[in-house]
């Protein structure tokens, strides 16, 4: 719930923390990356340790060390301090992610699974559904401070009950974590995702960023094949043997990679142009929460009747739907007319988020279980830091030509022109005293800067419903039909 709560309360918050601590666009979605990269490139560690040292032992630990990081949050004095803070954020959630699902799923008969999960994902969305209020709250009447010291409570409950509830955590005897794969999960996975987030200020041509994307690509593939042929692996690949397992997570891992721009960009677009306030910004994005948490309920049920082909491949039509349907109206600043897409969205991801989790944990043996559930996350965690780095790169790009179009069109010397940048920088960081100089040199420049940032938007909007598209058609034909009511 800490998660769920943490994702959506953040979200709400991040123009304000961009304005507070003067954080640059490239900043801001490092605020995210930093949690979800870290979250990536330890999920698949924490899984593996709960299965070694037991899952509860590890889901104590990943609570402990997300409530601390959470404090660091609070405290931050810069960008630099908050996104190391996050980055901690993200292995105490490591921990806690397979962990937690793996006891759900162990708990209960095979058939009756996803019924379990939709009540597991139900309650941490129940706190999803909360979080844009709270965060919208907290922003607002307090501090953007407040939206990670309310982790601090609710970690703590978190302890108590754990300790009430007394689940049971099995270990696997044997096996070992060995810090050099790690290291090359963890390099490989900083160096591509760094190059595709800072591309768009180097250059997508520049030796720097083809240098990155490269060595990022080469340690990967140096883990991969390490990992296949290790006894003791620290993401078991082999899982990838099953076709099912396989194609489970390359639908979450496309999802996930659209899904974060959403949580980056329709928060930051409900303030910046239409006006919200941090409350009225977490209003408005209730209709999606909304609809996940009353389609989750219906697509677990579903999926214990006719396995997961039909709600998976219907929510993924409905995810691409709702991102398309949106993207053309965000440029009129009319929020009745986004609205539909929203609703539409949040069907789809509430349709295919809990079928397709829950068959892939099915497909791998109970002795598994764990690694598979941090298999599963690692996927869907770098789909999202993947996903920010390439939707926020083409973001930054059509963003940085709209603003060239903005400048080399104003009337004026090329003295005057170039006093326009700083203040245009300034104001899209939300700083006010930028903001009133922009409007002092001419009122319609913030409406053209409005106008910037909705056409950038938009085209991370389309680039996420295509690829979430091309997963339906590949979906739609490796997918198998009908229920499956054996472990593995």
């Amino acid at each position: 719930s800490m998660i769920f709560v943490d994702q959506t309360v953040v979200s709400v918050a991040l123009p304000k923390i961009q304005s507070d601590l003067a954080v640059s666009q490239t900043g801001l979605e490092w605020i995210v990356n930093a949690y979800v990269l870290a979250l990536a490139v330890t999920v698949a560690r924490g899984g593996k340790l709960g299965d070694i040292f037991g899952r509860v032992r590890a889901f104590v630990a990943g609570v402990v060390t997300f409530a601390i990081a959470s404090a660091l949050c609070g405290l931050a004095p810069n960008e630099g301090v908050i996104i190391a803070a996050r980055a901690l954020q993200g292995v105490g959630a490591a921990l806690m992610l397979p962990s937690s699902a793996a006891i759900v799923i162990d708990s209960f008969d095979i058939r009756e699974r996803g019924k379990a999960m939709a009540i597991y994902v139900g309650v941490a969305q129940a706190f999803l559904a909360l979080g844009p209020l709270l965060g919208g709250f907290l922003t607002e009447f307090l501090s953007w401070r407040w939206v990670f010291w309310i982790n601090l409570p609710v970690g703590a409950l978190a302890l108590v009950m754990t300790y009430i509830s007394k689940p049971s955590g099995l270990e696997s005897a044997g096996g070992g974590v060995r810090p050099v794969y790690a290291l090359l999960l963890i390099l490989g996975m900083f160096a591509f995702v760094f190059g595709l987030q800072q591309g768009h200020e180097w250059g997508w041509s520049s030796p720097v960023t083809l240098g990155f994307l490269a060595s990022g690509l080469v340690l990967l593939e140096i883990f991969s094949f390490i990992q296949i042929k290790s006894d003791d692996p620290l993401i078991q690949l082999r899982l990838f043997r099953n076709p099912a397992f396989a194609i489970d997570c390359a639908l979450l891992f496309c999802i996930q990679f659209a899904m974060i721009s959403l949580i980056v960009f329709g928060a930051i677009y409900l303030q910046k142009n239409l006006g919200f306030t941090p409350l009225q910004a977490g209003l408005g994005i209730m209709p999606i929460i909304i609809s996940v948490v009353i389609m989750s309920q219906v697509s677990g049920r579903l999926f214990d009747r006719v396995g997961v082909k039909v709600p998976a491949l219907t929510g993924a039509f409905l995810i691409a739907a709702g991102f398309f349907l949106q993207a053309p109206f965000l440029e009129g600043g009319d929020f009745l007319k986004i609205l539909p897409g929203m609703i539409i969205l949040g069907f789809g991801i509430g349709f295919v988020m809990v079928p397709t989790s829950t068959d892939a944990l099915n497909r791998a043996g109970s002795e598994y279980r764990g690694q598979a559930s941090g298999v599963v996350q690692t996927m869907r965690q770098i789909g999202a830091t993947v996903g920010l780095a390439s939707i926020g790169g083409l973001v930054a790009t059509v963003q940085k030509g709209e603003v060239s179009k903005i400048i080399s069109g104003f009337p004026g010397t090329d003295s005057v022109k170039a006093g326009l940048a700083p203040l245009i920088d300034g104001s899209l960081k939300g700083q006010i005293d930028s903001i009133r100089e922009l409007t002092a040199v001419s009122p319609a420049l913030m409406p053209e800067l409005h106008t910037a940032v909705a056409r950038s938007i938009a085209a991370g909007y389309y680039f996420a419903g295509s690829v979430v598209l091309a997963a339906f058609f590949v979906a739609l034909v490796f997918m198998k039909s009908g229920t499956h009511h054996e472990d593995g």
